[in-house]
Order: C-alpha cells, then sequence, then structure tokens
C-alpha cells in the first residue's frame, strides 16, 4: 500500500467541521496572546459558562486528571535550597516547573496540559512571576490540536471559579467586595463577579504595595467607573461588612499562621467566601453552620494520599485545612460539600439570605481543558492563529 493510500479523513464530532484532515499528516493552530485575546480568551460571561459546565462534568465523573486516583493536581520540579552543581537553580519563594494534564468529556471531548515555569524574581525582569504554556490535543488519536499561550487562559479560568460559586451560592443582591491582594486574580476574580452578581457596587481592597493598590483601582476606575473602591489596611476590614470576600494573595507556604485568616467574629449573615489563594480559618469559621464547599471533593482526596499531615503546610487551599480538621476529629467530612453537585442540582446552592459559604478554589488542569477548547474552536471558526506542521507523515510508525 503506497503512502498515499494509507491517508485517511477523521472529524471529531465535536469540533467544527472544517477541522478535518487527512492523516497521517498532522497540521496544528499555534495562538500567540494576541490571538488568544482575538479569539476570546478575556470573555469573562462566556468562560464562567464553560467552566459551570466543566463542574457538572467533574460531579458526573467525565474527566481524568493526573496521577493514578485522577485527581491530582499535576506534577512539580522544585529545586533544593542549596545544590552542588553550579547552574542548577537554588529555591525562591516561588520558583517551580510544573505540568497539569488532564482529560474533560461532555461537549470538550479532548485532553490537554498547562505546562509553566515560575519564578518570583521573574518580576524584576518585567515578566509575569508564572510563564504558561498549553497543548490541547485529540483525545482519540493523541494528536496536538493547539499550542497556546497560557497566562490569560490560566487567568481567567480561574476567575470563573469564584464566579460559578457566586452564580450559585452569592446572594444575587450583593453589592460589596472584599479583596485582599490586588493581583491579577483579583481582576479576574472581579470580572466574574460583575458577571454574575451586577448590583455590586463598592470594592474594598488591601495589598502590601502602593504601586499594585493604585494600579488595581486605576483598572477598576477603567473597567468599571460605576464602582467605589476603598482602599483598607487590615483582613478584618476586608472582610466586615462584604457580601463577598476572595482572598487573591500569594503567601509563602509551609507555616498556615502566615495564611491570611477568617475569623468568625468578623462574618456577617450572608456572606460568601471564595478562596483561589492562601487562606486559613479560625474555630469560628469550622463551626457546622459556616457551609463548606470544595470545587473538587477528588482533588482534596489527592492530597491525602500524597502529602503528609498536616498538609496545609504545604498546599495552603482552605480546602486542605477542612480535611485537616477531619483527620483531626474536629470536622465531620459529611459536611464538606462539593461544587459539582451543586451545579449539577444534586445539592441545593443558597438556600437563604443569612447562610454563610466558604469555597475553597484548588485549580484544576480540567479548568485549562474546558476554556481552552472553546478558545481553541473560537479560533477555528474565525480563522485565527498560524497553522503549523507537525509530519506530513511519521518518519516512523
Amino acid at each position: 500500500m503506497s503512502q498515499a493510500d494509507d491517508t485517511v479523513m477523521v472529524h471529531n464530532a465535536t469540533a467544527p467541521a472544517d477541522d478535518m484532515a487527512p492523516l497521517p499528516r498532522i497540521d496544528f493552530l499555534y495562538l500567540s496572546e494576541p490571538d488568544m485575546i482575538r479569539a476570546g480568551v478575556t470573555d469573562m460571561a462566556a468562560c464562567i459558562d464553560a467552566i459551570e459546565d466543566m463542574f457538572a462534568l467533574l460531579w458526573r465523573g467525565d474527566y481524568r486528571m493526573a496521577g493514578g486516583n485522577n485527581n491530582s493536581h499535576g506534577a512539580i520540579v522544585m529545586f533544593p535550597d542549596e545544590s552542588p552543581f553550579p547552574d542548577m537553580p537554588t529555591s525562591t519563594v516561588d520558583r517551580r516547573f510544573m505540568a497539569m494534564p488532564a482529560y474533560l468529556g461532555g461537549q470538550f471531548r479532548t485532553a490537554g496540559m498547562k505546562w509553566y515555569g515560575s519564578n518570583i524574581a521573574n518580576r524584576d525582569k518585567g515578566l509575569p512571576r508564572s510563564i504558561l504554556t498549553f497543548v490541547l490535543n485529540d483525545a482519540d488519536t493523541g494528536a496536538p490540536l493547539a499550542f497556546m499561550s497560557a497566562n490569560l487562559l490560566s487567568a481567567y479560568r480561574t476567575g470563573a471559579v469564584p464566579g460559578v460559586g457566586a452564580r450559585h451560592l452569592a446572594r444575587p443582591d450583593s453589592k460589596v467586595i472584599g479583596i485582599l491582594g490586588p493581583g491579577v486574580m483579583a481582576r479576574t476574580s472581579l470580572q466574574a463577579f460583575m458577571a454574575t452578581c451586577p448590583q455590586i457596587e463598592t470594592i474594598k481592597v488591601m495589598g502590601r504595595g502602593r504601586a499594585n493598590l493604585d494600579a488595581f483601582t486605576a483598572w477598576v476606575a477603567e473597567t468599571y467607573p460605576q464602582l467605589t473602591v476603598r482602599t483598607v489596611e487590615t483582613a478584618e476590614e476586608i472582610v466586615r461588612d462584604s457580601d463577598i470576600v476572595t482572598f487573591c494573595a500569594s503567601v509563602a507556604t509551609g507555616d498556615p499562621s502566615i495564611y491570611p485568616t477568617v475569623r468568625r467574629e468578623w462574618v456577617a449573615p450572608g456572606t460568601f467566601l471564595a478562596m483561589p489563594a492562601p487562606c486559613n480559618i479560625d474555630d469560628g469559621m469550622a463551626a457546622p453552620d459556616i457551609r463548606k464547599v470544595l470545587d473538587n471533593t477528588g482533588l482534596y482526596e489527592a492530597y491525602l494520599e500524597e502529602l503528609p499531615v498536616p498538609r496545609h503546610r504545604f498546599v495552603p487551599a482552605v480546602g486542605v485545612k477542612f480535611l485537616d480538621l477531619v483527620e483531626e476529629g474536629t470536622l465531620d467530612k459529611a459536611s464538606l460539600e462539593d461544587l459539582g453537585a451543586i451545579v449539577a442540582g444534586d445539592t441545593p446552592g443558597r438556600t437563604h439570605d443569612d447562610e454563610i459559604i466558604i469555597l475553597s478554589v484548588g485549580g484544576m488542569a480540567v479548568e485549562d481543558v474546558a476554556w481552552g477548547t472553546i478558545v481553541y474552536r473560537n479560533a477555528l471558526r474565525d480563522g485565527i492563529g498560524v497553522k503549523l506542521n507537525l509530519w506530513d507523515a511519521p518518519a516512523l510508525r
């Protein structure tokens, strides 16, 4: 049989019709950051819808992530404090490489992996702390569909999770948001809250540096001129009298006592707290009358297998604190709820105006696959990006 005879046409039924291509030739799409913007990566309302669909699939089990448990956050490369090798990087507050692979079913039916390097010293070079890329693959053949710039992809899918939470768990008439940490995560979380709770009027913000606070305030004034922004000095002021609270500040891991902490006495009835960054709670917030929601129970159960106790030292998500409290015997595991179950309708969302609800946001590779797939299909539809060739035919097979 000739090579030409060996060429067949395939089509992924979930992809646009123009995604048909002859095999064994493989082409894929390269999407730069400007391409990603043109393809809609910053469309927060659409991102929230995609991530909401993803949560329903998680609850049904139509997904896979890393590890034997299929729920691992990913694989990480860390560096030593001291090295005998002169060219090996040494540890900083946030130096690592990380790979986050996943498969997602439903309307997506794709696989993908986010790969990034991170170093807090990047900021001194005019770079983001983390530099991210994402590869999207056909779930059947494993062939690459796209290679993407992923800083915006990751930022928007992260912000969309608190938005999904707010859609189901915040009071629709919420007016005041308290934000700890005025960085990128704060911006995308605010965009998500504005998309789901349009009656918001006031933002309280706290940050460590004047420059970041000024930049955030200027961005809010330009993006949401109808909002009032107040700078405050303490976590207590962030939490008190806020309808929605989110902690978005980076903190060194290892000592939970230095993580930003929510104290029960600060929290007004009806508050929704969405925590995508380091967070701790006092004993009052561990009480049974506070609803505690995990973004994916399986993710936290994977940490139970992978990390020594107490795990909150290594993973600063408040959901890991919940699991540590379960192991200590001070919290009933049955009291922990799952956001996917709420999205799917198997568990109720907010049931009355006075409920206090705290959502742990751990970050998952399936989020990148969900939003990356939608952005990729937008790019195909609109002719965005550069088509690159992997091979016309593989040299080895």
